[in-house]
């Protein structure tokens, strides 16, 4: 599905430029509301094998059944639908969190006292309907509550992570949020150094060789190895 552009401008926040209907009747129901405005405009006299739009998003069209069931801001459409799924999905101790951005807020408050293998184990976990309304709150919200902590936070939680909190940290240290600190904030001791690069050897190569040039060891790791 394409973007959805409101005639007010408004938005949701976390909504993404593209995602993807792979549920069987939710895709009956887009196909029943673009037939539905299609033989509309036909009524009103639209000459339709002119139209070679193709109707990705669903507005070329529109019909307040359409726009009850495209627009991100519905309640009742299937955008909301998916990010309620994702919400559902999340965490017990995140799930607040979540819902807080599910429901249109830019920014929302971090929870207290959630293990930060938690939030990498969120991140890395894998997602039914990874291409969904919701895949970009799928990214955000966790990486939002990682980029905040300190390395030495992160080193700790990695060595507390699972083989889903492995991926996660994986895929965060490999990232932007990671990345661009400064080279004191990227010192990581080597237990944690060793097992994010043994993971992604396994599981995540292509990040291996950001890993290797980005995380830098710690001064007393290196003492010890000197």
């Amino acid at each position: 599905m394409g973007a959805f552009s409101r005639p007010d401008g408004a938005r949701h926040p976390h909504h993404p430029s593209s995602y993807e209907i792979t549920d069987p009747d939710e895709a009956a129901e887009v196909r029943a509301v673009r037939e539905l405005g299609r033989a509309r405009a036909a009524a009103a006299g639209e000459v339709l094998f002119l139209c070679t739009c193709g109707d990705d998003d669903g507005t070329r069209h529109a019909t307040p059944e359409s726009n009850r069931l495209l627009d991100p801001l519905s309640p009742d459409g299937i955008p909301a639908r998916h990010r309620v799924r994702w919400v559902a999905a999340a965490p017990d101790a995140l799930r607040e969190y979540a819902g807080a951005l599910a429901a249109g807020a830019e920014e929302a408050a971090a929870p207290r006292g959630v293990p930060l293998s938690v939030v990498f184990g969120w991140l890395g976990a894998v997602r039914q309907e990874p291409r969904d309304a919701a895949r970009l709150l799928a990214e955000r919200a966790p990486l939002r509550l990682l980029a905040a902590a300190a390395t030495a936070e992160l080193a700790w939680a990695v060595r507390e992570s699972d083989r889903a909190g492995l991926e996660g940290a994986v895929r965060f240290f490999a990232g932007e949020e990671f990345t661009t600190r400064h080279p004191k904030r990227r010192r990581v001791p080597d237990t944690a150094r060793d097992l994010l690069l043994r993971h992604a050897r396994s599981h995540r190569p292509a990040d291996l060789a950001v890993l290797e040039r980005r995380l830098l060891r710690a001064p007393e790791d290196r003492i010890r190895r000197s």
